[in-house]
C-alpha cells in the first residue's frame, strides 16, 4: 500500500495537486496557494513523470513547502489523486489541477462555509471560471436522464446566476473539496478513491455517483472563486474524444444497475447512435481502437445493484 497518512488528522484540509509537464502552470498555482489568508492546510503534489522543468520549479521555488510524490511515468489522473489522498492528513481534501489559480480568500471562505453545512454533504464545488475570468468553466456536474454528464454553466458568461448555494450532482475535480470520511466510506478497495480504470475524464462523475448511492450530497458554494486554463492534461484531442466516449459507457454499465440499465438501453442507443457513427468515421483513433479497447475494457466491469 502506498499510504503515508500519520494516523490522526493533523489538518483541516489537504490540498492534492496533480502535475504532468506542468512547468507553464505550476508556479502560478502554488503562488496562489501560498497567498491564501487561511493556514490550516498541507500541500501534496503528485507528479506523473514530468519530463520538463516542473520538478525543478517545485524544488527550487518552494523547498519544504509541499510533500512531493514522483511517479516514473504517467499513471493517469485517477491513480495520482489516489496516491495523494492516501497521504492526506486533513479532514477535507481539495483536489487541484496544476493550471488552477485561486482567489486569495478561496480557502478561508470555503472552509468557513464547510464548518456550517450539514453532515451528509461530502462534496463542495467552488466556482471555476476560465482564465479570461468572464466565462464559466464549471459550477458542478449535471447528469442528465440520458446519462450524459455536463459541467454546469460551461461556456456561459459569469454573471448574476448561481449566487446562492445549491445542490448539484457532483463536483469537477479540477477544483473540488471532498470530505475524507466520505472518501474512506465509498472507496472501492484500499486507497482506490477514484476509479483508476477511467485514467482521466469522468472519474469525478463516477465518484459522485458512488457518493450518492451511499447517502452523501454535493453542493455548489458560490463564495469561492478560481480560474482554470483547462489544458493541464496534455492529452491529444482524439484520445480525449475516445476517453470521453468510453468512460461514459463505463459510468452507465458500472453505476446504473442492471434492471435500470435494461430499461434505458433502447433510448440511450437511439440518442447516441448518430454521434457514435460520426465519431467512428471522423476520428481515426476511435475507428482503430474502439472495438478492441471497448471489448477489453467493458469485460472488466460489473453491474451495481443500486441505481439513482
Amino acid at each position: 500500500m502506498f499510504g503515508c497518512r500519520f494516523g490522526n488528522l493533523m489538518y483541516d484540509l489537504s490540498v492534492v495537486i496533480l502535475t504532468f509537464n506542468s512547468a507553464v502552470f505550476i508556479k502560478s498555482c502554488l503562488d496562489s496557494l501560498f497567498r491564501q489568508d487561511y493556514r490550516g492546510y498541507e500541500i501534496i503534489i503528485v507528479d506523473n513523470g514530468s519530463s520538463d522543468s516542473t520538478i525543478n520549479i517545485i524544488n527550487e521555488g518552494y523547498p519544504g513547502g509541499a510533500l512531493l510524490i514522483r511517479n516514473d511515468r504517467n499513471f493517469g489522473a485517477s491513480k495520482a489523486r489516489n496516491q495523494g489522498i492516501s497521504c492526506a492528513n486533513g479532514k477535507w481534501v481539495l483536489t487541484l489541477d496544476s493550471d488552477v489559480v485561486l482567489e486569495d480568500n478561496f480557502l478561508s471562505n470555503t472552509m468557513g462555509f464547510i464548518q456550517n453545512i450539514d453532515g451528509d454533504i461530502g462534496i463542495v464545488q467552488p466556482k471555476i471560471l476560465k482564465n479570461d475570468k468572464k466565462t464559466i468553466y464549471s459550477y458542478g456536474i449535471y447528469l442528465s436522464v440520458l446519462r450524459r454528464f455536463y459541467d454546469i454553466g460551461k461556456g456561459r458568461s459569469a454573471g448574476s446566476e448561481f449566487n446562492e448555494s445549491c445542490y448539484v450532482f457532483g463536483a469537477c475535480c479540477a477544483a473540488a473539496f471532498y470530505k475524507l470520511e466520505m472518501l474512506e466510506q465509498i472507496k472501492e478497495a484500499a486507497e482506490k478513491y477514484f476509479d483508476e480504470r477511467y485514467f482521466f475524464i469522468a472519474e469525478d462523475v463516477d465518484l459522485a455517483w458512488r457518493a450518492q448511492r451511499n447517502g452523501w450530497k454535493a453542493m455548489l458554494y458560490p463564495g469561492a472563486l478560481c480560474y482554470h486554463d483547462g489544458n493541464s492534461s496534455n492529452c491529444d484531442f482524439r484520445e480525449r474524444q475516445y476517453l470521453s466516449l468510453r468512460n461514459r459507457y463505463y459510468l452507465i454499465l458500472k453505476n446504473e444497475g442492471a434492471a435500470n440499465y435494461i430499461k434505458k438501453i433502447i433510448p440511450l442507443l437511439f440518442y447516441d447512435f448518430p454521434r457514435l457513427c460520426y465519431l467512428f468515421f471522423a476520428n481515426p483513433y476511435i475507428r482503430k481502437n474502439v472495438l478492441r479497447k471497448l471489448y477489453i475494457s467493458f469485460s472488466r466491469f460489473k453491474y451495481n445493484n443500486a441505481a439513482i
